[in-house]
């Protein structure tokens, strides 16, 4: 049977509770992909193909600004090894290139348009790299990854996330590299120790698809073991097949309740999720998805479920092969923050009153409830099993309206049905040994 002592006292790392406060923040995928109108590349690709016509950083981070993002993680180097840095370790990088004369640093573009904008920085390097010869040979391949690791540590400022997929597949000599991985992590967190390392690492944990589903009560106390690389490296896409960006996968659905830990008897570890997905079906742009771009509404729903689902949203926007965000993207991004500033300025006023596990929120007069936000401080951990919420008119006749069961960061319980009402009451049914409310409170039509 789970120690509940230990079960209600896991708490977020300062690095995990400054990147969950984040909650919103964008993937740019942008390379050599997108010179060649591919999702992968092959590796080896020609240099000379890497020539965008008016790369528009700002532009970018403008576009990222208007959604409510605060934060920016540019893929520096995909599977392909082609780098968007003049890297000392390989000559198949910008340096290469005819963009810029052979002078362009997009990394260094991106990270100083970011802190221009006021959003955080981040990077992403592949494992994986289809050029390099060292690769499938051992420590000579993981020297030179983490030689270019350090290199985008310590020479365009701070990092707030480091991003690391599982990709592994064979490299020119047919063997399958074998990552270090501690050593990775301990690079990370001797050059940026505020920073994150997430989904293959300890502290961001990947929701499990690519679709932008969530789970219905995703919790942040889970078994140590999910931290694992290689767990996490074996659910990760194995090939270009068009089809893994928009599958759900049916298992893993409770990972934390006290059901689902009853029987559990190993380390715990506070290993929060982040819902990663892409405005579009690829990553990489392709002139050919400009019209099918998601809607703003789908975008809405996702960050509804994951910023108000006690997880994080990164979502990828690809800039084209000129170098600048489609319309369509830069469209979408302006109504979606339209539509979430709108979702806060609809917050309900009201009278809070606290008594032991009941929170009563009572209204001037009264209002159409359709939503009921909860935040537990959890810097004292995620506590809260289950929470009852009913609405409460003048004739004191009390009707449940909503039941949910994680909490955690933020839960926005989106009501089945708009309900007036003159408060609404929220009872904590289940917890882990108490809990601590940061805030609540009623959203109305």
């Amino acid at each position: 049977m789970i120690n509940e002592d230990y079960l209600a006292n896991i708490r977020p790392t300062h690095r995990q509770l400054q990147w969950q406060k984040m909650e919103m923040y964008a993937f740019i995928h942008f390379g050599m992909n997108t010179m060649t109108d591919r999702e992968w590349g092959s590796g080896h690709e020609d240099p000379a193909l890497f020539n965008p016509g008016n790369v528009d950083v700002d532009q970018w981070m403008r576009a990222l600004v208007s959604a409510g993002m605060t934060g920016v993680i540019l893929t520096c180097k995909h599977h392909d090894g082609f780098c968007l840095w003049p890297s000392a370790y390989t000559k198949h990088s910008v340096e290469s290139s005819p963009w810029r004369g052979g002078r362009g640093d997009l990394v260094r573009e991106v990270s100083d348009a970011a802190a221009r904008h006021g959003l955080k920085f981040g990077v992403y390097l592949s494992p994986w790299d289809m050029t390099e010869a060292t690769y499938g040979q051992g420590e000579a391949y993981n020297d030179f990854y983490i030689n270019q690791l350090i290199e985008l540590l310590t020479h365009y400022g701070p990092v707030f996330s480091v991003w690391l997929d599982g990709a592994c597949g064979e490299g020119p000599n047919g063997k399958v590299q074998i990552y270090d991985w501690q050593r990775i992590y301990e690079t990370v967190r001797a050059l940026a120790p505020e920073a994150v390392i997430s989904v293959c690492g300890p502290d961001v944990r990947w929701c499990g698809n690519e679709a932008g589903s969530v789970r219905t009560n995703e919790w942040s106390v889970v078994p140590a073991a999910l931290r694992e690389a290689e767990r996490t490296a074996e659910k990760s896409q194995k090939a270009d097949d068009g089809e893994f960006s928009r599958q759900v996968a049916s298992g893993d659905e409770d990972l934390g309740s006290r059901e689902a830990l009853a029987d559990y008897s190993g380390p715990l570890a506070w290993y929060p999720a982040e819902v990663n997905t892409s405005t579009r079906k690829g990553w990489f742009h392709h002139a050919s998805e400009d019209s099918h771009v998601r809607s703003v509404e789908e975008l809405f729903s996702i960050w509804k479920g994951s910023v108000g689902g006690n997880a994080t949203f990164l979502l990828n926007v690809p800039p084209n092969r000129d170098g600048l965000l489609a319309d369509a993207d830069v469209e979408v991004l302006a109504r979606l923050g339209e539509k979430i500033a709108d979702f806060r300025c609809r917050r309900i006023e009201a009278f809070r009153d606290n008594e032991g596990d009941v929170v009563t929120l009572r209204f001037d007069a009264p209002r159409t409830v359709v939503a009921v936000v909860l935040e537990e401080d959890i810097t004292q951990g995620q506590r809260i099993d289950e929470v009852v919420v009913t609405s409460c008119v003048d004739s004191g006749v009390e009707q449940e309206i909503a039941r949910a069961h994680s909490v955690g960061y933020r839960r926005i319980i989106t009501l089945d049905k708009p309900v007036t009402a003159t408060g609404v009451r929220v009872t904590v049914t289940k917890s882990r040994q108490g809990f601590y409310l940061a805030d609540a409170y009623a959203v109305r039509s």
